[in-house]
C-alpha cells in the first residue's frame, strides 16, 4: 500500500505553530516581493480569496476581514518541512518527498498491521513533534493514494484525517466523486479535452480504452489510468538531479537602468551556477528573460527572452555571468520599466561526463576557484564572496514587509516567552 501525506495549509500552519493567536483566523502568505497569495488558511479560502490573487487588489478585503498577511518565510518553512519528513521516515524507509509539504510512503510487508492505526499514529507524531496538521490517504497505488488523501482532507470529521481505499467499492465510489480536473496528473488542457467528450469524473476517465488514452495523452496518461484502476504503474521515485535550474525574481521596484538589471541578472546566473555545482551538474544552454509589470496598463509592455549556447559545458559562475550579460545586452531596451528578470540553465549533464572540444578555451583555474568560493560561502554565509558584476556595495532585497521571525533556524530570532 501507498500513503500520501499532505501538510494542511502548510505555510499558514507554520506561521500558526509559533503564533497560536492566528488559530481560527484567516491567514494568507504572499509570494516573493509580497506580490501574490500563494497560501491560504481554510478561513481565508472561505472568504473567497483565490490562489494567486494579487495582494494589492485584495488589500481592502484583507483589512475588512482582519486577514493576517505574511511574507514568505522560506527558511522557516524549509526547516519545518525537514522536521515533518524526518518524522514520517521513522514509519517506513520507503519514502519519496514529493514537495515541501507532501510525501509518498510505501508500506510493503505491513499486512499484519492496521493502516488506520498507523495513519493515526503518524498524525499524532507529526502534530506532537512539529505542530503541523496533516492528512493521510492510503491506497494500492500512488494515484489512488492522492484521491484518498483528498477525501481525508475534504471530510476531516468523518475520516479523522485518515482515509483508506482498500476495496473495489471504495475505489469506484471515490473516483465517481472526484471531478476530472482534480485528478493528479491531468492538467488544464487534458481536462478541457476530456470534458468536451463528456468525461467529467475520474471514474469515467478509467472507462476509456487504453488505446484512446495512449493516443491522446501518451504513455504518461495511460500509466495514470492504470494507477486509478488499482494496477500499480507509478512507483516511488528517488531524488534525481534537476534537468533544468532557474532563478527568477520580481524586483521590489520597477527598474529602468541597464546597470541595475545587469547586477540582478549576474546574481541570478551565480545562483544557478551554485545550484548546479551542488548536484555536480553543468549546462550547455542558458536562457535570460526580462519583462515589465503586466499590472501597469498605463505603461508600455515588453517581454523578451534569449537562449545562449555556451562554448563548452560549464558550471563556472564567472563563465555563466559572462554569457548571461551577453544575452541581456541583446534583449534589453531603453524606455521600459522592468519588473522581473530571470536566468535558466538547461542541457544539464553530469560534471564527470564533460565533453571537451578540440578548440575549447575553458579556463582550468575556474573549477578550483569555484570550490574555494563555495566553501567560504558555506562557512561564512551566502554572498560573502561575490563577483565584481554583482555590485559589492549594493544589496537588492526582496520586499518582505510582513516577514515573521526565523524561529527555528536563527538563534537571534528564537521565540520569546514572557513569564
Amino acid at each position: 500500500m501507498f500513503a500520501l501525506v499532505d501538510c494542511n495549509n502548510f505555510y499558514a500552519s507554520c506561521e500558526r505553530v509559533f503564533n497560536p493567536l492566528l488559530n481560527n483566523k484567516p491567514v494568507v502568505v504572499l509570494s516573493n516581493n509580497d506580490g501574490c497569495v500563494i497560501a491560504r488558511s481554510n478561513e481565508a479560502k472561505a472568504l473567497g480569496i483565490p490562489m494567486g490573487a494579487a495582494a494589492f487588489e485584495y488589500r481592502n478585503v484583507f483589512i475588512k476581514n482582519n486577514v493576517q498577511v505574511y511574507s514568505s518565510n522560506y527558511a522557516l518553512y524549509g526547516d519545518m518541512s525537514s522536521r515533518v519528513m524526518n518524522l514520517l521516515a521513522t514509519f517506513t524507509p520507503d519514502i519519496e518527498i514529493y514537495s515541501i509539504d507532501e510525501a509518498f510512503l510505501k508500506f510493503d510487508g505491513f499486512e499484519l498491521f492496521t493502516l488506520q492505526t498507523i495513519g493515526e499514529e503518524m498524525k499524532n507524531q507529526v502534530t506532537k513533534g512539529t505542530g503541523i496538521p496533516i492528512s493521510i490517504g492510503f491506497a494500492p497505488t500512488k494515484a489512488l493514494a492522492k484521491v484518498a488523501n483528498r477525501i481525508a482532507k475534504k471530510f476531516p470529521e468523518k475520516t479523522n484525517g485518515v482515509y483508506i481505499i482498500d476495496s473495489e467499492e471504495k475505489r469506484v465510489k471515490a473516483l465517481k466523486w472526484l471531478a476530472i480536473e482534480d485528478v493528479w496528473g491531468i492538467g488544464r488542457k487534458h481536462a478541457k479535452r476530456l470534458r468536451a467528450i463528456n468525461i467529467n469524473t475520474a471514474y469515467q476517465f478509467t472507462q476509456l480504452s487504453d488505446q484512446w488514452v495512449r493516443t491522446k495523452m501518451t504513455v504518461v496518461g495511460l500509466r495514470l489510468k492504470h494507477d486509478l484502476e488499482a494496477k500499480p504503474s507509478l512507483d516511488l521515485e528517488s531524488v534525481a538531479n534537476k534537468k533544468m535550474i532557474a532563478t527568477t525574481r520580481s524586483f521590489d521596484k520597477m527598474l529602468t537602468s541597464y546597470d541595475d538589471i545587469k547586477e540582478r541578472v549576474s546574481t541570478f546566473a551565480v545562483s544557478c551556477a551554485e545550484k548546479m555545482r551542488k548536484q555536480n551538474s553543468q549546462c550547455s544552454l542558458l536562457m535570460v528573460f526580462l519583462h515589465t509589470n503586466r499590472f501597469r496598463k498605463d505603461l508600455p509592455q515588453y517581454y523578451k527572452s534569449i537562449v545562449v549556447k555556451t562554448a563548452y559545458p560549464t558550471n563556472s559562475s564567472i563563465e555563466l555571468v559572462k554569457q548571461a550579460k551577453k544575452g541581456l545586452e541583446v534583449i534589453f531596451k531603453e524606455g521600459y520599466h522592468y519588473k522581473k528578470a530571470g536566468v535558466m540553465v538547461m542541457g544539464l549533464t553530469p560534471t564527470e561526463a564533460k565533453q571537451y572540444t578540440l578548440f575549447s578555451k575553458e579556463n582550468p583555474k575556474h573549477e578550483p576557484l569555484m570550490k574555494i568560493v563555495d566553501r567560504l560561502n558555506q562557512a561564512y554565509g551566502n554572498n560573502k564572496i561575490k563577483l565584481g558584476s554583482q555590485s559589492l556595495g549594493r544589496q537588492f532585497k526582496m520586499k518582505q514587509e510582513k516577514l515573521s521571525p526565523r524561529y527555528s533556524t536563527n538563534i537571534n530570532e528564537i521565540i520569546e516567552i514572557k513569564v
